[in-house]
């Protein structure tokens, strides 16, 4: 039977060896595992989240930071007993959770590792919200937190830097699976979330309109209580140059306006970035440390 993993449901026999709308075979590949001090404080803590760099992606942005695994698939191959392995590590190394980055297309080895090792630790969903919640389903008894993005509201621009038309149909019914499941937020003493929804959104340069229809459509259909985490960290990287639009960081102003369209809409749990978060520096070095036996 054909991958119908991610709304693309491409059809192609990954067990066979055909790759993906995704990039991937069947073979579960990684390019990273390591404690990560990059993500929002609550998930990251003073040790670091547990980060899983998963290869392949089944929405692919043009401008994505982590082009090098992303589109071009570079990883190491794992069975799911040594994926148990890494999330036996990482917990041992002091890991706040096990964060699976970009999980999708390795839904079926990852409840494999799972089951065979189940940390002590919240285990994190961090996706690019293109997700089928029949897929969201299955992983579902073994994720703790959802860290989804919202990328776009308009189908010819998530068509243009991501080829994918449906991407916010997907999306936010993905959305409203996982608040529905996990919208509780629980955090333990030491302000770390346990448990529930972190929703994502990277403002792009030029795309306002995008991140103010988003912020509405929120307003309207979500708990303003909802943890929401306004992303200015945006710098051109993969194919951006061929977008004039985007081939640039976002501007002071582009993002005040954008917080102040969040904080109008009366959301009260947000989290911001500071200018400096738009740089390459924050992006891991894809060099398979961590996947050693």
């Amino acid at each position: 039977m054909g991958c119908t993993l991610c709304p693309r449901r491409c059809g192609a026999d990954r067990a066979g060896g055909q790759r993906g709308a995704c990039g991937a075979d069947g073979t579960l590949r990684c390019a990273r595992a390591g404690l990560h001090q990059w993500e929002e404080p609550c998930l990251s803590g003073t040790r670091g989240s547990g980060a899983v760099f998963f290869s392949g992606c089944p929405l692919g942005c043009v401008y994505c930071q982590n082009y090098k695994i992303s589109h071009e698939n570079y990883g190491a191959a794992l069975t799911p007993g040594q994926l148990a392995e890494v999330f036996r590590r990482l917990e041992a190394q002091g890991a706040h959770n096990i964060n699976l980055v970009s999980p999708t297309p390795y839904v079926d080895q990852i409840i494999e590792a799972l089951e065979l090792y189940r940390p002590g630790i919240p285990v994190v969903c961090n996706s690019s919200g293109y997700e089928r919640v029949e897929t969201l389903e299955r992983l579902d008894p073994y994720v703790d937190i959802y860290l989804p993005d919202l990328k776009y509201f308009s189908p010819e621009i998530s068509q243009k830097y991501s080829g994918a038309a449906d991407y916010f149909q997907a999306a936010s019914q993905a959305l409203l699976y996982m608040l529905a499941q996990r919208g509780q937020a629980v955090f333990n003493e030491e302000g770390l979330m346990q448990r529930g929804v972190i929703l994502r959104h990277l403002v792009l340069p030029g795309n306002l309109r995008q991140t103010y229809r988003l912020i509405d459509w929120l307003a309207a259909h979500v708990p303003h209580d909802t943890y929401i985490s306004l992303m200015c960290q945006y710098f051109p990287a993969g194919r951006a140059a061929d977008f004039p639009e985007i081939d640039r960081t976002l501007t002071a102003g582009e993002y005040e306006r954008a917080c102040r369209r969040l904080l109008d809409a009366g959301f009260t749990n947000g989290f911001f970035q500071e200018h400096k978060a738009a740089s390459a520096a924050f992006v891991p070095d894809f060099d398979l440390t961590g996947l050693e036996d």
